[in-house]
């Protein structure tokens, strides 16, 4: 009987890049993204430290192809997932390791303001940032309709 274990990641941090979205030969999606954390800490002598730690998060399937809609370079970002290691053989035949967080859920933080034009000038209006529409439901007909997708909502 296997004893019980846990292999859990929760983050919040900024993401380093944009998302870079492909798919499998088979046309699975895949995303992959970078998410830097950081850390302060006053020391013994009063002065101040800072370090900064970035992950590779790596998103498969219908999370995959919503992380590339929705998430951008320095959003700030909750990353729910697993830690994995590998090893692969480089282009140059070294042995390589590489360390990913498989995400299985995310939350994308809002600053709550926008950009308003108004004419001449632009303004900058502090309210509610609503949801992006993702193109990934189908109608009965076939044709792709737009929906506004709150992630609290995402079944995974």
């Amino acid at each position: 009987m296997a004893s019980r274990s846990m292999n859990r990641v929760l983050l919040i941090g900024n993401l380093t890049r944009d998302p870079e979205l492909k798919y499998t030969p088979a046309g699975t999606a895949v995303c992959t993204f970078g998410i830097a954390t950081n850390r302060s800490w006053t020391t013994a002598d009063g002065s101040t430290k800072e370090d900064t730690q970035y992950h590779r998060i790596v998103a498969w399937q219908k999370l995959a192809e919503l992380c590339g809609k929705l998430l951008t370079k320095g959003k700030k970002v909750f990353a729910e997932g697993r830690i994995t290691y590998r090893s692969y053989v480089g282009k140059d035949g070294q042995q390589r390791s590489i360390t990913e967080i498989v995400l299985d859920d995310f939350i994308v933080f809002g600053d709550g303001k926008r950009a308003v034009s108004t004419g001449d000038e632009t303004q900058t209006k502090t309210e509610p940032v609503k949801e992006d529409k993702v193109e990934d439901a189908k109608g009965s007909a076939g044709e792709v309709t737009e929906e506004t997708v709150n992630p609290d909502d995402i079944p995974f």
